[in-house]
């Protein structure tokens, strides 16, 4: 009876097998339903694979131009939907092999010569990955755009800057956008290490310890665009690192979204009133006719804890497993599908949050920093200039805001003679130093929030994204 992959009534396996499996088993042993996913990247690393087989002497031209029609003939059908293989394929390189043969005979039987499953999963996936990290950082430049589009539109606009959610000090609006691009660009950063590693082929590694055939590995790695090919056969088909790595991109990635979210969230509410939410990005609720929610930053905080928990099942499946390769491996693929998925989707969503779905409220903005202390540590400064020792000047005015506390007051609101009360180097110069706006421009420190500063960094991200703008 014939066996393998060729068919078989009994097994899909080699002539060692007498039975079939359990069809329980054959469910939960098979791949098919979400590896079809890689059946692009199958097909052009199998393409690679049997063009250098031809050059190596391994199969001839024309077998090779054979396998690459029946390759591209199923690539159509997967076009037009008549591919659609099921859980006796197993996997979607079975489904392929299998394709293959029954559209070529035997010559699609001399396909797999030279490689395993392992190395051509490893290989595949590599690929997919590599596609959706460009396309990734291509979001994850968009969204740094909408930032920059929202703070050069508020270039002198104030906020209030907060430490532990307590109004603290002023700050440029366009400051607090700018530094969520300096994120996303740590972000893209991390993103390009990524898929340097990615781009390693481990084509050719075969099974475990590579091929007696006389194959060249550095011709497929070139023509699939890697930069370079795993050293160690055992390492090229057990490697997984890859997939953790992008993990724990998308999960800084969306850690720092889900602290852009929080705030919009925050922004967004009548208590803080910094923001409106348009109606392109909101939703009511089916209750209340008055509420207008912010689904979009809070779905993106919901699905942070999706991608972390990517992170951990990822970091656990290769823990303690022997060299080489090990059906747990299997594990990875959903995880990664699932995270490149989510994080697409989350940063598209913010991007289109920033570009089309918010309106900040200069009133409320401009109320917000004129009613609290955040000028403070001003008069402290102020002080220290005086000559007067800066911890002397700290209680000085911790002691002057305890005073305004208590007749509910601020500290622009004190007459020059009361200023002059609490130390006799105050003088009229002091009371040009306390609005917000004056606050915000003695912020002269580079990198800090001074208006002529925040002017800097918009030309230096103008000048850094100007060229990748749409």
């Amino acid at each position: 009876m014939t066996g393998g992959v060729t068919g078989g009534s009994k097994t899909g396996w080699s002539d060692r097998f007498e039975e079939g499996l359990h069809p329980a088993i054959e469910v939960f042993n098979a791949s098919i339903a979400f590896d079809i996913t890689i059946l692009q990247e199958d097909l052009d690393g199998s393409i690679a694979h049997s063009r250098m087989l031809a050059d190596c002497g391994v199969i001839t031209k024309e077998e090779f131009a054979e396998i690459s029609r029946g390759l591209e003939q199923i690539r159509l059908e997967a076009k037009e939907g008549t591919f659609q293989p099921d859980l006796t394929d197993e996997d979607v390189h079975f489904a392929v092999e299998r394709r293959l043969i029954a559209l070529l005979g035997p010559v699609g039987k001399k396909l797999h010569a030279g490689r395993s499953r392992n190395d051509q999963v490893g290989t595949d996936l590599r690929l997919w990955l590599r596609r959706r990290i460009d396309e990734i950082e291509q979001h994850l430049v968009r969204l740094q755009i909408a930032l920059l589009g929202q703070a050069e539109s508020h270039a002198d606009w104030l906020i209030p800057g907060y430490t532990h959610l307590q109004r603290a000090q002023p700050v440029c609006l366009a400051h607090h956008l700018l530094a969520y691009v300096e994120m996303l660009q740590r972000d893209r950063d991390r993103l390009l290490e990524v898929r340097r590693r990615v781009n390693i082929s481990p084509l050719g590694a075969a099974a475990l310890a590579g091929t007696s055939l006389p194959i060249d590995r550095r011709q497929t790695a070139l023509e699939l665009g890697f930069d370079d090919i795993y050293r160690n056969s055992l390492d090229a088909v057990s490697d997984r690192d890859f997939a953790v790595e992008f993990a724990g991109f998308s999960a800084l990635v969306m850690a720092h979204m889900s602290r852009l979210a929080d705030e919009v969230i925050l922004w967004a509410s009548e208590e803080f009133g910094f923001v409106q939410l348009t109606d392109r990005c909101s939703t009511g609720s089916s209750l209340m006719p008055q509420k207008k929610n912010p689904d979009v930053p809070e779905l993106i905080r919901g699905k942070t804890g999706r991608i972390y928990g990517h992170l951990q099942g990822l970091l656990t499946m290769i823990k303690g497993l022997p060299l080489a390769y090990n059906k747990d491996f299997q594990e990875d693929k959903e995880a990664l599908f699932d995270t490149v998925a989510t994080t697409k989707n989350c940063l598209q969503a913010m991007y289109i949050l920033f570009e089309e779905g918010l309106v900040f409220s200069q009133e409320r903005l401009s109320v917000a920093v004129q009613s609290d202390f955040s000028n403070a540590t001003d008069v402290a400064d102020y002080l220290v200039k005086k000559g007067v020792p800066f911890r002397e000047a700290y209680q000085i005015v911790g002691g002057l805001v305890k005073t305004c506390l208590d007749q509910k007051v601020l500290l622009r609101d004190l007459t020059l003679a009361q200023w002059k009360a609490c130390h006799p180097s105050i003088g009229e110069d002091l009371l040009d130093k306390l609005p917000p706006q004056s606050v915000v421009c003695s912020r002269k420190s580079e990198g800090g929030t001074a208006f002529v500063r925040v002017q800097e960094q918009l030309e230096y991200w103008r000048s850094r994204l100007g060229s990748m703008k749409e």
